[in-house]
């Protein structure tokens, strides 16, 4: 027995993982076992770190990149980990597995020049398709949150009197996200035309935005919205709802916002994760110092 069953269970509810997660997880354990299994190995966790190195070398002889193998081995480091408590194995054999170097890739922003021209000068129209559009990039770029916050996010949530809303973020941990005058307007503006175009259907009244159809909306709709509009008004290779989540810590760290606020607004458990946005701003003085200084 493998006990990944197990596992996975432990996953769902006591550390609250994200479905997500959950596959991603199933899949990376489920290929190690197979690799086991092809080697001749029995059906029980494999305690020798040389075995577990083989089967990172094999990945990356097919071709597979640091990052995704990377992605396997955490998944490893949580099962062993888990197995270790669980009394299954007496020694986690993962302390001895070294996991390959990856290349630091920095997170693409849209520039603000072209968040202006998307919010000032192009037209989303005033039905509730065009009006929900807008809010959907107005919410994204203005408060950083996730899709899955943006599309569980509940007509009680917001106060527009307060100027704050509460999200549901990963892991089930709830944080609060405050917003000015032009969000509230916008969210105002958009309740007004989903309640004169769609009436009091169940979901149109307890989620905030919703489909033509007053359904809670759901994923793939606000990638496909967000990159037709950023299609508009950048060359970004990726134009998908994170790009404006890090769009949103770029913009704020550039005018000067406390890494911490951030951290606590983006709901990162801890502050490495948001650290990643200071590379960003570091290029600009880069670039500008090459631009600017004769000596260069």
């Amino acid at each position: 027995m493998n006990n990944i069953s197990t596992f996975l269970g432990y996953l769902e509810h006591e550390k609250r993982c994200s479905p997500h997660t959950l596959r991603s997880y199933s899949t990376d354990l489920d290929a190690f076992y197979n690799y086991l299994h092809s080697a001749g190995l029995a059906d029980q966790p494999c305690t020798d770190p040389r075995i577990i190195r083989n089967w990172i070398m094999e990945l990356l002889g097919t071709g597979l990149s640091p990052r995704s193998v990377n992605r396997k081995i955490s998944a490893l480091k949580s099962y062993y980990k888990f197995l270790l408590r669980e009394g299954q194995i007496a020694v986690n054999p993962m302390n001895k597995v070294l996991s390959p170097k990856t290349p630091r890739k920095l997170p693409g922003f849209v520039e603000r020049d072209n968040m202006d021209i998307l919010l000032d000068e192009v037209s989303f129209g005033d039905d509730h398709t065009g009006v929900r559009n807008r809010l959907i990039i107005d919410l994204l770029y203005q408060t950083g949150m996730r899709v899955s916050e943006l599309t569980g996010l509940r007509e009680s949530d917001v106060d527009l009197a307060g100027m704050n809303m509460r999200v549901l973020g990963k892991r089930n941990k709830e944080r609060v996200i405050p917003f000015g005058n032009p969000l509230r307007e916008a969210i105002a503006r958009y309740r007004q035309v989903k309640d004169d175009s769609l009436g009091a259907g169940a979901e149109t009244k307890e989620f905030l935005l919703v489909t033509g159809k007053g359904r809670k909306l759901y994923s793939r709709l606000v990638y496909r919205v967000v990159n037709a509009y950023l299609s508009m008004v950048t060359t970004l290779k990726r134009k998908s709802p994170p790009i404006l989540r890090h769009t949103f810590a770029t913009h704020m760290l550039n005018e000067g916002a406390d890494l911490n606020a951030i951290k606590e607004i983006l709901g990162h458990a801890n502050l490495a994760a948001t650290q990643v946005y200071t590379h960003n701003t570091f290029e600009k003085l880069k670039k500008a110092y090459k631009q600017a200084h004769p000596r260069a």
